[in-house]
């Protein structure tokens, strides 16, 4: 896979972004949303957003942005990957791959033991049941012996940055899935919206090498707030 040299466009530094630029969304009422992604998906993804187990059950920006990129930028060239998504909520990056992308494996969206019937939900409403799993992931635990045998080579995570006392155990994960296939790569976008948001990065880049994504649409998406990278072992 390629994708990691930074474009010509200029650089926006999330940290010349004032604290209160992205204020957080509102919150919607349970319900089933569409997407085709500007006509990327043949058939769009069915998404049941339902905030009732947590905030995670809702689509976020960041997850639009990454599941964009990756159907524009990776269409083809996913499929021997063993794809991981990381905080998946109702699914959104992970289920877009999954119906967009050419892929062979099996692909894996994790999450709280709470989100995890929203998830189930949503593979079964875009009949995915066959393609992807849903399952428990906890950060900053041990990783299950069912992820360990699978040895992902691609992570996603979006919107993962936004609870501040996870931020280490997200980046405890990060290690882990990293430690065991020291050549994978985890595609990783964020939305700032405080400034304590940039702490998570600057600990991601004492442990990793993080580099910003070339993406057509990032002067569109980085005046939101909005930042997309890779993250690899160092």
């Amino acid at each position: 896979m390629n994708g990691r040299s930074r474009s010509s466009s200029p650089e926006i530094s999330p940290l010349d972004f004032g604290e209160d630029l992205a204020p957080l969304p509102v919150y919607k009422a349970a319900a089933t949303t569409a997407l085709d992604f500007s006509g990327l998906l043949d058939e769009p993804l069915k998404l049941h957003e339902d905030l009732s187990s947590g905030c995670g059950g809702q689509l976020w920006p960041a997850g639009m942005v990454l599941a964009k990129h990756m159907l524009h930028y990776h269409r083809d060239k996913l499929q021997t990957s063993r794809v991981l998504e990381l905080g998946a909520g109702g699914g959104s990056v992970g289920l877009t791959i999954a119906k967009g992308c050419r892929i062979d494996q099996p692909l894996y969206i994790t999450d709280m033991i709470d989100m995890e019937p929203l998830m189930q939900h949503n593979i079964a409403l875009n009949e995915l049941d066959d393609r992807v799993r849903g399952r428990i992931l906890n950060w900053g635990e041990p990783l299950s012996q069912e992820i360990i045998d699978f040895k992902p080579d691609t992570i996603l995570a979006a919107d993962c940055v936004y609870f501040e006392p996870a931020f280490p155990l997200l980046l405890q994960t990060l290690e882990d899935l990293l430690t065991l296939n020291p050549s994978a790569i985890v595609f990783f976008c964020f939305k700032k919206r405080r400034r304590a948001d940039m702490q998570f990065l600057k600990s991601a880049r004492r442990a990793f090498r993080v580099t910003e994504l070339e993406d057509e649409d990032r002067p569109v998406f980085t005046r939101e707030g909005l930042f997309l990278y890779t993250i690899t072992a160092k």
